[in-house]
């Protein structure tokens, strides 16, 4: 498995590995955004819509442009959610399809780090923002503070130190407040505020947590995927020696992302 080879092309295991914690984070991050009802959202780097309903259910928005790169996640968000307040498209970060001062509220959930020219993404959530819209976005606390990744590197290291390159905490400096603001900083954005939202994960057994590793979506099960069944199984077994598992079997984990907002 090579850095930047991350596979995203199924929307039900991405649902299964991350969208059930996506949601949660997104819920808290509405809440800090605190934005009006009835204003105008765009939802950048949607996936399978864990942000875009979160918007729907809690911020009464008029319209949302949610965009993705991938057909087939924008397939399992059109599934997911039908209502007419919410258009989904295929889309990237840095040419969005949408006329300069159109939004209020620019946001972008768990992405920035994945794409290649985050300043030139950020310029143009800025670009497409109306005069004093809010552009804002989080991402995974990978290095620290997303303990769920950080056992599985932590383990698959241990194991074979030749990967630590494949590790998200290595490979994403940007998921950090400092690197988060400088960037709101160079795009030009005013009032910019930096806050860790966090929540717990938890996974009812050790398979709850395991098996979604094998769905093959994103840097994680990416690796797993690359894997014979022998070091499969060795990864497997050192992770359920290193997991916190309670007498019950279940396992709580922290999960920290970290917010940035703006306003143009």
């Amino acid at each position: 498995m090579k850095i930047g080879q991350d596979p995203w092309d199924s929307g039900d295991p991405y649902e299964l590995f991350m969208g059930r914690w996506s949601r949660l984070i997104a819920a808290e991050f509405i809440h800090w955004l605190s934005i009006p009802s009835d204003q105008s959202w765009i939802d950048i780097g949607c996936g399978t819509g864990s942000l875009s309903k979160t918007i729907l259910t809690l911020a009464s928005p008029a319209h949302i442009l949610a965009l993705d790169p991938s057909i087939r996640f924008i397939e399992t968000a059109r599934r997911a959610i039908d209502d007419p307040r919410v258009n989904f498209e295929v889309g990237i970060a840095s040419r969005l399809p949408a006329s300069t001062n159109t939004f209020d509220a620019i946001v972008s959930g768990l992405v920035l780090n994945f794409i290649p020219d985050p300043i030139q993404a950020v310029n143009e959530m800025r670009r497409v923002g109306r005069r004093d819209g809010v552009v804002a976005a989080y991402v995974w606390d990978y290095a620290q503070g997303m303990e769920m990744l950080r056992y599985f590197w932590d383990a698959a290291i241990a194991l074979d130190p030749s990967i630590r390159e494949l590790d998200e905490g290595l490979r994403f400096p940007i998921c950090q407040p400092e690197r988060l603001k400088r960037l709101f900083v160079k795009a030009g954005l005013r009032e910019i505020k930096v806050q860790a939202i966090e929540v717990m994960t938890v996974f009812r057994d050790f398979d709850d947590y395991w098996l979604p590793f094998l769905g093959g979506q994103g840097p994680a099960p990416g690796y797993v995927a690359s894997l014979n069944s022998k070091r499969r199984v060795a990864l497997k077994n050192a992770l359920r020696e290193r997991l916190p598992i309670s007498d019950d079997g279940s396992v709580e984990l922290h999960a920290r992302a970290w917010g940035v907002r703006g306003r143009n």
